[in-house]
């Protein structure tokens, strides 16, 4: 498959790490390394190399109130 790739002018590296860039600025590294089956140093310099900035999410994450400690109001 790769070679019939390449003779339609599609290179798998390039096409690889673009992909790998793209779901970096989009996913924090954990999940990116979980999904991708990489290690997790390496979904962090992906990440770095991207500028995804997660710590701010998962700061916000970690003050969140579980949905559990919500409580829902039955409808009229």
């Amino acid at each position: 498959m790769g070679e019939r790739l390449r003779k339609l002018g599609i290179r798998l590296a390039e096409t690889r790490s673009t992909a790998l860039f793209q779901l970096a600025t989009e996913l924090p590294a954990a999940i990116l390394a979980r999904t991708l089956g990489i290690h997790i140093t390496v979904a962090v310099k992906w990440q770095r190399a991207a500028a995804g900035d997660w710590a701010a999410y998962a700061a916000d994450v970690g003050q969140r109130t579980s949905t559990s400690d919500r409580t829902v109001q039955p409808s009229s």
